[in-house]
């Protein structure tokens, strides 16, 4: 077949086609510890309001020929607002042109965990997505006043299991409920090694094959539970709460570039990609989260957060 027209750069751009970028936020999906508890809506570029249940109808009982009691529900609508979130992977030339297909698909894995990594740290902690700065949400779960700290009981008084017990205590007694946890690797020696009254493991994990790096599933005192990395900050190294008050969304998927023109900090400095004969992947995605109530989550603290 005759030539045309040289092959440029160009012609990469765009690779990642929406097929090709929806397994990218399935994994990023599964690596999100927060994303596996709360639940997605579908959400626009210009953000989505959801309605929340603020009171419940009471019914009450009566008598014969009584007057019959009047209730009413409550909810509200939030807003959650789109926010970027966006990685750039700077290679040489050389490399992209063996196998651009390749190249990109050997990147779906550490771009999906650092997506999810971010978001965690941003909907957990309100940091950026290397652990430092500020995440861009109105709200974060770090803001409730409820917590508890691991280590609290001794083992002959029901250790580990009574500290998560008394996180428990904090929500209902509070009329919340605890529906699940969010975990950080670190509590896994702690809960793996603890039992309940009767002797039995408190968590047990669920058995994956997935190879791709994801946050990973079982049963906390009956209820789901998530462990992954993003969890932990300063000392607290777990959550439990009512994951129901949260929600996510995502803006399509990811919008993805190639370029070797352009300019690109490295090392504080920046670099001309063309005269340094380099290549700049840029991958972007905009998602959204919202609280409806912070008050609706407990906090486990433990010095191995530290």
């Amino acid at each position: 077949m005759a030539i045309d027209a040289p092959t440029k750069l160009s012609d990469f751009a765009g690779f990642l086609t929406p097929e090709q970028s929806a397994p990218i936020f399935d994994e990023a999906r599964r690596s999100s510890v927060v994303q596996q508890l709360v639940r997605r809506v579908p959400m626009g570029f210009k953000g989505v309001s959801i309605p929340f249940t603020t009171s419940k109808p009471v019914a009450n009982w009566v008598g014969e020929g009584g007057q019959k009691p009047a209730s009413k529900g409550g909810r509200s609508l939030l807003t959650m607002q789109p926010k970027k979130l966006a990685a750039i992977v700077v290679n040489s030339t050389e490399v992209v042109r063996a196998d651009p297909g390749g190249y990109i698909t050997g990147l779906r894995g550490d771009l999906a965990e650092a997506f999810a990594v971010a978001f965690d740290y941003a909907a957990l902690h309100d940091l950026g997505g290397d652990g430092t700065g500020s995440g861009p949400f109105d709200h974060y779960i770090d803001e409730t006043t409820k917590e508890v700290a691991l280590g609290t009981n001794a083992a002959e008084d029901g250790g580990v299991y009574q500290d998560i017990v008394a996180g428990l205590s904090e929500l209902v007694n509070d009329g919340k409920k605890l529906t699940g946890f969010a975990l950080d690797d670190v509590t896994e020696p702690i809960l793996l090694a603890s039992v309940d009254a009767n002797g039995r493991p408190i968590f047990v994990e669920s058995v994956y094959t997935d190879t791709v790096p994801a946050a990973r599933g079982g049963r906390l005192i009956n209820r789901s539970a998530f462990m992954g990395q993003g969890v932990a900050h300063s000392d607290v190294v777990a959550y439990g709460g009512d994951w129901s008050k949260a929600a996510w969304g995502v803006v399509g998927g990811i919008t993805y570039d190639v370029s070797d023109q352009a300019t690109v900090t490295i090392d504080g400095e920046l670099v001309s990609l063309w005269e340094h004969n380099l290549i700049a992947i840029r991958a972007e995605a905009e998602y959204g989260f919202l609280i409806a109530d912070t008050d609706a989550f407990v906090k486990y603290t433990s010095e191995l957060g530290s």
